[in-house]
């Protein structure tokens, strides 16, 4: 099996912080479907079907500000969450390759990574996403974070703000083994970059093809996530919820929402790959030179 050269590792501060940079600059551009993604996944009806006819629709009937309705949640969550899963990735990866005695990733390695460090992501992101299932929800009658956190904390106590950890917990082992371990192994079909654009054309269409393939895997995670978060007695645990949804609904409300999910997190995987390894680059350039 091909293997990829790995890059000398920096400090944790450093990837954190180009982790941050990356989610921050994605969910700037691509928030809009992330709203129409959760509208599709909660609808028991056709409703919300077609991406544009979601944006027109929700635009219509509650005005353009609803699509960004929640986004202080997600771009508080980015950093962390963006931050953890390159950082956790990059610590996996050490820890991986001296415990099985080795000097570069292999793609079962980069799969097995990508996995532990969605799980470790996942115990980060769950409080804000579920805050932010709250107030995207069409039926929500919260104005903002605040609200949302003090009536959970109120109803459930402050372990409700981990409502929904198990199927957040599947989610992001399934995205991120498929994000890194593709990534790996398109990497280690392309050519080396001669140029600094080749090299970010490389890491677009690594991190693109890595987020689309990511997405396949883990939509139907995502699809109960989403139900059981917004608060439905009906969904609780992750893989029975999976079994009813395809009874009552059919295997393609597994996929609600697949195509706004894609759309973001296909080209997003790229943008989040482009400017977490420029970042990383500069970074690099700064360590190196002190």
């Amino acid at each position: 099996m091909s293997s990829v050269e790995t890059p000398k590792p920096l400090p944790f501060i450093y990837q954190f912080l180009s982790g941050a940079i990356a989610g921050v600059s994605e969910i700037l551009v691509m928030y809009p479907l992330d709203v129409v993604k959760t509208r599709q996944q909660l609808a028991t009806t056709d409703a919300y079907n077609g991406t544009i006819k979601c944006i027109k629709k929700i635009v219509k009937e509650e005005g353009f500000s609803r699509l960004y309705k929640g986004i202080t949640a997600p771009i508080l969550m980015e950093a962390p969450k963006r931050a953890t899963k390159f950082a956790a990735n990059d610590e996996w990866g050490k820890v991986y390759r001296k415990a099985f005695g080795v000097t570069t990733m292999s793609q079962s390695l980069a799969i097995l990574t990508g996995a532990t460090a969605g799980a470790t992501e996942s115990f980060v992101v769950v409080p804000f996403e579920l805050v932010k299932i709250k107030l995207q929800d069409k039926t929500s009658k919260f104005n903002g974070m605040g609200e949302v956190v003090k009536h959970i904390v109120k109803e459930n106590g402050v372990l409700g703000l981990y409502k929904g950890l198990e199927s957040t917990l599947w989610r992001h082992i399934m995205w991120n083994a498929g994000y890194f371990g593709l990534i790996h192994q398109v990497r280690s079909i392309m050519p080396k970059p001669k140029s600094s654009s080749e090299k970010t054309l490389i890491d677009l269409t690594c991190g693109t093809i890595g987020g689309t393939f990511g997405t396949v895997l883990n939509t139907p995670f995502d699809v109960v996530k989403s139900r059981i978060q917004a608060g439905s007695t009906r969904y609780i645990w992750t893989f029975p919820s999976l079994i009813t949804v395809f009874k009552e609904e059919g295997f393609a409300a597994l996929y609600k929402g697949f195509i706004p999910k894609v759309l973001r997190l296909g080209p997003g995987g790229g943008i989040l790959l482009v400017v977490f390894t420029a970042a990383m680059d500069f970074f690099r350039t700064i360590h190196e030179g002190k």
